[in-house]
């Protein structure tokens, strides 16, 4: 199994988290940040991702702790914490909501928010981020069919989406223009696969009620709305026909 995927273990609680993708328009087009975690420790051990982390009563403020504006203090908060990079909360733009599946290595419903990098230099958190590095969002994911960089399901799923964006300006104008899109995940009992809420499978795979697909995952004559990310080898595969 891929190693992305050996450390799921079960739930320890629930809430809310946020993610921030920081954007900038590099030589070669436009790039995020991706900040590796600590290999021996902590959560999603060696595995690079977007700055940010679990949304707490200070950051509610008053108002709902799962609420987006909560999401918006601790965004900063983190990015604060993790880069060392003050963003501004209004510029934050929500494009995506993610609510694991079960047996997600953290039970956390995670607002993914994108902004352009703001002046100032990266300074990292040492007990939190090992490194970071700007990258294309093709070349991380070239990377990661490489075997070279741990990445998880939406990690990969939003460096997919961006990776035709011509700049920062265009990536936040077309994140802009759409819904906030939720992802609701299931696994199938390998966890090789996550079926997110339109995928016509989703409602028959439950953990063990249904492990295979009569179509394979990744047929590409399959029939009927695909929306699951195949993660049973490398390079994985993205399938959203809906």
């Amino acid at each position: 199994m891929d190693s992305d995927l050996e450390s799921l273990t079960d739930p320890a609680g629930t809430g809310a988290a946020a993610t921030v993708v920081l954007l900038r328009d590099g030589e070669r087009g436009l790039e995020v940040l991706l900040a590796e975690r600590p290999r021996d420790r902590g959560s999603f051990a060696g595995a690079w991702v977007f700055p940010g982390g679990a949304v707490d009563e200070a950051d509610a403020a008053g108002d709902p702790i799962d609420g987006i504006e909560a999401a918006r203090r601790a965004a900063v908060r983190e990015t604060r914490e993790e880069v060392g990079l003050e963003i501004d909360a209004a510029e934050l733009v929500p494009f995506s909501h993610w609510t694991p599946p079960k047996g997600a290595q953290k039970q956390l419903t995670t607002t993914f928010f994108a902004v352009r990098v703001p002046d100032g230099e990266l300074r990292l958190a040492p007990d939190e981020v090992a490194g970071a590095e700007w990258l294309r969002p093709i070349d991380a994911l070239e990377r990661h069919a490489a075997g070279a960089m741990t990445l998880w399901p939406p990690t990969w799923v939003t460096l997919h989406g961006l990776q035709h964006a011509a700049s920062v300006d265009a990536a936040l104008a077309e994140l802009r223009s759409g819904d906030v899109r939720p992802f609701v995940g299931r696994f199938n009992e390998r966890r090789t696969t996550v079926f997110w809420q339109e995928d016509d499978e989703y409602d028959a795979v439950n953990g063990a009620e249904r492990d295979q697909p009569a179509v394979p995952d990744d047929a590409p004559d399959a029939e009927g709305r695909r929306h699951r990310l195949v993660m049973d080898r490398l390079p994985w595969v993205y399938l959203h026909r809906f």
